[in-house]
């Protein structure tokens, strides 16, 4: 079965959307929202000599890091076709999620092969991630199951785990979804996903492709207005240059 994600949120994941930075604005939400990194500032004082790699990699977070996301989009949004080597019709429902509506973290879809018992799982999280762990999940307090990595981009990493239909129908009733990875310190990263909604959408008839396009170029639209807004704020703050100079 070929399992495709035709989605644009890598795109999307530009910049220092790194786990560990990602979750911890998550945690502190009166942090500044992530924009286009500015030019650096020129010093005004005699620069200090740069850390030790010691005590840079101190600076670094330390323990396990959790972070509530919210939904990006305002509903699930189903979608199926036929699979081009099976020739079976594939149904995925999928939705993006991150630490504030306008910031785009990582994306859930789940794979529904007509006919098929063995259902797909799969994940679009953001780069900085150690690999080999892996990742858990668990619907609600159910039992943790594990997914594999499958490979990485310079904006994403795209993860995948082959569940039972008697987890997506958990799914349908439950409230959140616990996504567990370690980020490149090393520290257990867990993100929280509600799953409100999932049941009526992945039940339900299909988005038109249309629509669905419609809806892509609409929400990349304000997330990139968003994103010009957020640098001609930075732009705004730099502080003006002397005269004379």
């Amino acid at each position: 079965m070929s399992i495709q994600f035709p989605r644009f949120l890598a795109a999307a994941l530009t910049g220092a959307l790194l786990v560990s930075a990602g979750a911890a604005q998550a945690q502190h939400k009166s942090a500044p929202k992530p924009a286009a990194p500015a030019a650096p500032a020129a010093p005004s004082a005699p620069a200090a000599p740069a850390a030790p790699p010691q005590a840079a990699q101190q600076q670094a977070p330390q323990g396990p890091i959790k972070a509530d996301l919210v939904a990006v989009q305002p509903d699930w949004t189903k979608v199926c076709g036929a699979d081009p080597q099976s020739k079976k019709e594939v149904c995925y429902t999928t939705r993006d999620f991150g630490a504030q509506a306008d910031q785009p973290l990582l994306a859930l879809a789940v794979y529904d092969p007509k006919g098929d018992d063995t259902k797909v799982i799969r994940l679009l999280l953001p780069p900085g991630l150690m690999l080999r762990p892996g990742f858990r999940f668990a619907v609600d307090k159910g039992a943790l199951e594990a997914g594999e990595f499958e490979i990485c981009f310079p904006n994403g990493c795209f993860a995948l785990a082959k569940i039972k239909a008697s987890v997506v129908d958990s799914m349908k009733k439950a409230e959140k979804m616990t996504i567990i990875v370690k980020n490149q310190y090393n520290n257990e990263v867990t993100f929280l996903l509600p799953l409100a909604g999932f049941g009526k959408s992945f039940d339900g008839p299909p988005v038109d492709p249309k629509v669905l396009e419609e809806q892509q170029k609409k929400l990349q639209e304000e997330l990139q207005k968003k994103a010009e807004e957020e640098r001609k704020k930075l732009e705004a703050q730099k502080p003006a240059a002397p005269a004379g100079k």
